[in-house]
């Protein structure tokens, strides 16, 4: 049976835009060139992080060497990222939630740095604010480490039910945020829903979340009650990573969409904007 996270997967899989497989490739390629494959937070190995992450790259290394060769084999990139994180036989297990989870990670840390070495900024404004989102709490000002300490639960495995039970909140938001980009500019279509929906089943989602889905999808969108669901920088930052790779962020609707997101859930736009830098996204 599947749960949220591989539901993450799955509907990325499912849903990506044509624009998504570029996206998480370009994440893929700057997590690599910083390390996220075998280092943890401030500079520490860790086999957690680099046993799951460093197994997407690897996985997605070696099958760009055969995208390279037949680009139109398996539609190229897209098919391969959907394949690797996607809810699937081929995937690898918590890919699509790794990789979010690192994005965010390297959001934050860059962004940190970024506003430290701003004049005037060190202890507090920009910076405090970014070490408040450190320290996890969304509205706090005190400083401290991540959720799950030097590296977060996502890029590793969950030690205890605790992380497992708060992991699986995280992707639910993260599920939550990509229905809401989807619908950002319109409703979804009944036929789009219906064809997710199976696709879903297909995956292993059982009768109870696959009904979740649907609701999800048919709900008005209410940016403000969903942002509040929120519990820190950290989820604010995999969950604006992962409506950005929902959308092509081609009309006004989605611009706003993404905006008031930010704004919403309280995400700096020093964090915003290594995000975008991070999925290749200029809008």
């Amino acid at each position: 049976m599947a749960n949220f996270g591989d539901l993450v997967g799955a509907f990325m899989q499912n849903g990506m835009t044509p624009s998504g497989g570029n996206r998480i490739g370009s994440a893929l390629e700057q997590l690599q060139r910083s390390g996220f494959g075998g280092i943890g937070a401030a500079g520490s190995s860790s086999s957690g992080a680099g046993g799951l992450l460093g197994g997407i790259l690897g996985a997605v290394q070696g099958g760009l060497g055969q995208v390279a060769q037949s680009p139109g084999q398996a539609g190229g990139l897209g098919a391969l990222v959907g394949s690797l994180l996607g809810g699937g036989k081929g995937a690898v297990q918590g890919g699509m939630l790794a990789v979010l989870a690192s994005v965010a990670m390297k959001a934050l840390s860059s962004a940190g740095e970024g506003a430290q070495a701003i004049p005037g900024q060190q202890g507090g404004g920009i910076g405090g604010m970014l070490g408040a989102a450190l320290g996890g709490d969304k509205g706090a000002g005190n400083s401290g480490s991540w959720s799950g300490g030097d590296v977060p639960i996502g890029m590793r495995a969950p030690q205890n039910s605790a992380e497992q039970e708060a992991l699986e909140s995280t992707a639910q938001l993260v599920l939550k945020g990509m229905i809401n980009a989807a619908k950002s500019d319109g409703q979804i279509s009944p036929d789009e829903m219906q064809r997710i929906v199976s696709k879903l089943q297909e995956s292993g989602a059982d009768q109870g979340m696959q009904q979740w889905v649907l609701q999800q999808m048919q709900q008005p969108l209410d940016i403000d009650a969903f942002a509040a669901e929120i519990p820190n920088q950290e989820v604010a930052a995999q969950v604006y990573a992962a409506s950005l790779l929902a959308i092509e962020v081609d009309t006004e609707a989605e611009r706003q969409y993404l905006q008031q997101l930010a704004q919403a859930a309280q995400l700096h736009p020093l964090v915003v904007g290594q995000i975008h830098q991070t999925l290749g996204v200029t809008s």
